[in-house]
């Protein structure tokens, strides 16, 4: 699909502002890593000499005020002056603010200006993200319902029960240590949804390679779609390893900075999904770059989202929308005030509707962002 011409006007970025921000979570996500009663996020803002203003999202789950200092030290100065239009030549130097490998604070950061660059553009053009993209045409794309948290049974239970009487068909399952409860979790997970619903598990990095092996042939005797990621991230031999020990689909991706970091276990179909989060990864930019190249050699793209906001998840619909290899994404069900609060668009998991959520149809990003929520949600000093 040929991308609409853009206009023929002088355009430039005239300000960045970064907005952290921090709220308590209605409930508890409860994981292998521990209890999460309260996270943060940075909202960006690209400001234009047209009036055209973006918005993206910085993954900043703890110390906001690190990236917003971050962004308005070392990446805004690089901006100022530039066409926003011009998105990979300024990707390429906000990557150039800091030296060494690619990853953490540094490219969170350039992942929210880079959707706001995309949000810009899409604005400028009168045109959704996706269709920018080169989409595929879809009206709505497949999600599943995150997550069932790592709590006793009876709270599983009815955490479960809630995502079938919403008709939810794929559901994801939070396991952790010990391995024997792990195993009952997903025997007694299986038997309570039944056979007819898509299941997979998240295990946070719980797992060494033995035990991981144990869960996987749990996993593969009930089932289950996938395994998502059962080893650290580093451990790629472990990976591989699991692959071959284990018949259980491997998913992971969501603490992938850039492709560089993805390429060793899609080429070699390690993985069967990767799940890059695009506050992470880069923005829409290198987050695309993950899905095509993950396309190319036949692995599956589920978006990430986790406890982010409604700018990540609707930046993740565009991208779902537009890669054609897009299996399913995530959708959070926590009602947080980053997503019911921030925008005048709907959380996915009030739109959502058989397990499958539509897409976006207006400019950019085709949110409007409520910047008196932004102001109550502003992050404390310390």
């Amino acid at each position: 699909m040929t991308p609409p011409a853009l206009p023929d006007i002088d355009l430039r970025i005239t300000d960045v502002i970064a907005h952290p921000l921090t709220q308590r979570l209605p409930k508890p996500t409860v994981t292998s890593w521990g209890s999460y009663e309260a996270v943060s996020i940075v909202l960006v803002e690209v400001r234009t000499d047209a009036g055209i203003t973006g918005v993206g999202e910085t993954l900043a789950r703890f110390a906001p005020r690190a990236y917003s200092e971050l962004i308005h030290a070392a990446l805004k100065p690089r901006l100022v002056g530039r066409d926003p239009r011009d998105i990979g030549a300024l990707w390429g130097g906000m990557r150039r603010a800091l030296s060494g490998r690619a990853g953490g604070v540094l490219v969170e950061s350039i992942a929210g200006i880079d959707t706001a660059l995309w949000d810009i553009m899409g604005k400028a053009v009168g045109q959704p993200i996706w269709r920018l993209l080169g989409g595929e045409g879809r009206e709505t794309v497949a999600c599943y319902a995150a997550s069932v948290n790592w709590v006793d049974d009876v709270a599983a239970d009815e955490e479960l029960d809630v995502y079938l009487s919403q008709r939810f068909e794929r559901i994801k399952i939070k396991i952790a240590q010990p391995v024997r409860d792990a195993c009952r979790r997903i025997e007694r997970m299986r038997a309570r949804a039944g056979d007819d619903v898509l299941l997979c598990v998240d295990a946070n990095w719980a797992y060494g390679l033995d035990d991981a092996v144990r869960v996987g042939h749990a996993l593969a005797d009930n089932g289950y779609d996938w395994f998502e990621e059962p080893l650290r991230p580093e451990d790629e031999d472990g990976y591989e390893e699991l692959h071959r020990r284990c018949a259980v689909p491997l998913a992971a991706g969501e603490s992938n900075y850039t492709l560089d970091q993805a390429k060793r276990l899609v080429a070699n179909r390690t993985l069967s999904v990767l799940q890059p989060d695009v506050a992470r990864a880069g923005g829409i930019t290198e987050t695309r770059r993950m899905a095509e190249f993950a396309r190319a050699h036949d692995v599956a793209y589920a978006p990430h989202i986790g406890m982010s906001g409604i700018v990540c998840e609707t930046a993740s619909v565009h991208l779902a929308a537009a890669m054609a290899n897009c299996h399913t994404m995530e959708c959070e069900t926590d009602l947080s005030p980053f997503k019911t609060m921030l925008a005048d668009l709907a959380p996915g998991c009030q739109r959502v509707q058989g397990s499958r959520l539509d897409v976006p149809q207006g400019p950019g990003l085709g949110l409007n962002i409520d910047w008196d929520a932004v102001a109550r949600l502003a992050s404390p000093e310390t």
